[in-house]
């Protein structure tokens, strides 16, 4: 199983991807996201499915790239289409024998960056059939993997006005969710970000690196669930307080 979660925000982008990969009793680390070089602008590509599948698709989608001049387009929704002709190019070689092992095509996708005509940072989810969607100001953040766990969270608390800076703290706390709620999705993360000067920065964190963090989240939720303040709306559901020995 997979968690990666891309989010567009007015600031920029936000992308996270867990790194745990397992294959029957065994968990490996293995990393989910990549950068792709277009003209002179990368690309963030993030991916849940068959290891398999993503390898191969990503191999040739950059063969693909250099066979065109290293795809210089000049917006993103361009080079999606030289992606889609690689993810089909896999899907006629892999499909037969994927199906005879009872396994599925399922190689999700988020795409996101900016490019020499792109007025602002994009974000793409494409599907295993290739068609894709564009995140906008109405839909701000899009999950691949394991996507339940996390979307209460960032339902409750995600803004297309919200700060990069409180969007990466929101991005960690819904992979937190994530995490604590299934046990193939873990460390290491990925946490990628994209602002104004059209740079990318990564940074990789360990279980360790972030255990302060989820500590002093687990005690402060547990402080307001205590500190509700419930009107005694649910006094009905409890005993009657002793008053005597």
């Amino acid at each position: 199983m997979t968690y990666c979660l891309g989010i567009r925000v007015k600031e920029g982008l936000v992308c996270l991807a867990d790194g745990r990969l397992t294959s029957g009793m065994q968990a490996h680390s293995a990393g989910k996201v990549s950068m792709h070089r277009i003209g002179a602008h990368e690309i963030c590509i993030m991916t849940s499915g068959l290891r398999s599948i993503r390898d191969k698709a990503l191999a040739y989608f950059d063969d693909i790239c250099k066979q065109d001049g290293e795809c210089h387009q000049p917006l993103l929704r361009n080079v999606l289409h030289y992606y889609t002709k690689a993810l089909r190019q896999v899907a006629d070689e892999d499909w037969d024998a994927l199906q005879r092992s009872n396994l599925r095509f399922d190689l999700h996708a988020l795409i996101g960056g900016q490019l020499e005509e792109d007025e602002t940072p994009s974000m793409y989810l494409v599907y295993p059939e290739g068609n894709w969607i564009e995140m906008n100001e109405r839909t701000i953040y899009m999950t691949i993997g394991a996507t339940p766990f996390g979307k209460p969270f960032l339902d409750r608390t995600l803004r297309y006005e919200t700060p990069l800076e409180t969007v990466i703290k929101i991005a960690y706390l819904s992979f937190d969710s994530t995490r604590v709620s299934t046990v193939d999705v873990g460390y290491p993360i990925d946490i990628l970000s994209f602002a104004y000067d059209r740079n990318w920065r990564h940074a990789l964190y360990e279980y360790d690196d972030m255990a302060s963090l989820y500590q002093w989240w687990n005690e402060h939720l547990r402080d307001l669930i205590a500190k509700l303040p419930d009107k005694n709306k649910f006094k009905p559901l409890l005993p009657k307080k002793k008053t005597g020995p």
